[in-house]
């Protein structure tokens, strides 16, 4: 099991940010799985769906089994897990593009987008087991997770290598990231036939402009026009999806051991994807991993954390893993301790905008994966300035990089599973929110943060 990354007397506030936590991923069950927000993201979400598993094994480790096997319930015949499983009783006006701009089904019948996200749910699969192991659990969720990787080599590899492509932002994860301006910028923006939902719960300057909407809308229409088959104006070799491609292998390969399987060919398969992103995408001028355009070879201007997140891979040389960590420091300002999406220092920042400079709880988890076992302090300083986040301004689906407010939706799922991983339960459970660490610094009381929240009782952990 990760290790946690300090004492847990350390932390003796720990127990009521846990309980919190808790109470938001229980406000968000829908019964078989966890929605992202009740407001702007009604329906599952696929690695949201793996970050909600990781933290739900820290508590109930049953209900994260549950919500791994209902999204890989919407698994398609061809082994994709589509980025979003749509829920029949959320009506159809309540999200857009929802499920008849989509037009698509899983093999069960349930309608899902056609697209995908990155490949993180291996690796939440093994940490559901380590949490409470379960082999049966294993052997049924292996053959899907096998499925998924195959589907990716067969679909999306683009040359001969390894590594595996986008065909859309929003299968980055990271959609509205500057690092995709260039390639968007060739997209024609599509009339917008259909009203934002998202701007009816979060301000406009803190989501994506009209103008990317329409080309995101566009992309995933023409996408869509081919029967999921075929890219039309945007292929892009990601670093954080084939990272955490690489990284789900090596899971793989600890669950096939489990099941009783030949764990070689996923440890080769991870080795040959750790080298095919040192050959292509790592930018040792820049000290960073970068996307790569496969239509046109170019590299956009723009980084992005993105690039820092192949720290999770194991196998990186050491070399490699110190200039990562001395660009999180020198470009991304990872000392504060809240690490933000976009360089500060870049054109275009922006530290509330989806993407495009606030600080968010998943790719900070990922970062502080890699950091664990190669950078001590800064991993306790990431985890300090996660938890002080949390704390002051709620489980909110962003942060500003510098003071830590709260921008986007509120009682965000990943945010609170995470803070649970990073509390490292169950040695921190004992603790009440009895005192504010010193070590983290004061907590910023801001209306409607943890510490000001009673609303749900206890009860919920029984």
């Amino acid at each position: 099991m990760t290790r946690p990354i300090a004492a847990p007397e350390a932390v003796p506030g720990a127990g009521e940010l846990r309980r919190a936590a808790v109470r938001v991923l229980v406000a968000n069950w829908e019964g078989t799985y966890t929605v992202p927000s009740r407001t702007l993201y009604p329906h599952q979400w696929s690695w949201d769906s793996a970050f909600v598993a990781i933290g739900n094994a820290c508590w109930s480790p049953r209900r994260a089994r549950t919500e791994l096997l209902t999204l890989f319930g919407a698994q398609w015949r061809d082994g994709r897990v589509p980025h979003i499983v749509f829920n029949p009783a959320v009506p159809e006006g309540a999200y857009f593009p929802g499920r008849d701009f989509w037009a698509a089904h899983a093999p069960s019948g349930v309608a899902t987008s056609g697209i995908v996200q990155p490949p993180v749910h291996a690796l939440a699969a093994w940490r559901v087991h380590l949490a409470e192991p379960d082999r049966a659990f294993l052997r049924r969720i292996y053959p899907r997770l096998a499925a998924q990787h195959r589907y990716l080599r067969a679909a999306r590899r683009s040359s001969a290598d390894e590594l595996v492509t986008i065909v859309h932002p929003w299968e980055s994860g990271m959609d509205n990231s500057p690092a995709w301006d260039g390639p968007l910028a060739a997209v024609p923006a599509a009339p917008m036939t259909e009203r934002r939902r998202d701007l009816a719960h979060v301000a406009a300057d803190e989501r994506p402009t009209d103008r990317d909407y329409r080309r995101y809308t566009a992309l995933a229409a023409a996408y869509r026009d081919t029967g999921y088959h075929e890219a039309t104006g945007f292929l892009i070799e990601d670093p954080l999806f084939n990272a955490l491609y690489g990284a789900a292998e090596v899971a793989l390969a600890k669950i096939a051991a489990v099941c009783g399987v030949d764990p070689t060919p996923h440890l080769r398969q991870a080795e040959e994807i750790t080298r095919s992103l040192l050959e292509r995408l790592w930018d040792e001028e820049r000290g960073i991993f970068t996307a790569r355009d496969v239509r046109t070879g170019e590299r956009p201007a723009a980084d992005s954390v993105a690039g820092l997140v192949p720290l999770i891979l194991p196998g990186l040389p050491m070399d490699v893993a110190d200039r990562l960590i001395g660009t999180a420091v020198e470009r991304f300002g990872l000392e504060r301790g809240l690490l933000p999406s976009y360089p500060p220092e870049a054109a275009g920042f922006e530290p509330s905008r989806y993407w495009r400079g606030p600080s968010w709880m998943n790719t900070s988890w990922l970062v502080l994966e890699g950091l664990r076992d190669r950078d001590a302090d800064l991993a306790r300083t990431l985890a300090a300035g996660m938890v002080r986040a949390a704390a002051g301004a709620g489980f909110r689906e962003y942060f500003h990089p510098f003071t830590g407010d709260g921008h986007g939706c509120h009682d965000f799922s990943w945010s609170a599973a995470l803070i649970l991983d990073v509390l490292g339960e169950p040695l921190w459970a004992e603790h009440g929110l009895d005192a504010v660490p010193p070590a983290f610094g004061e907590f910023e009381k801001q209306p409607g943060g943890l510490l000001e929240r009673q609303d749900v009782g206890d009860e919920v952990l029984a």
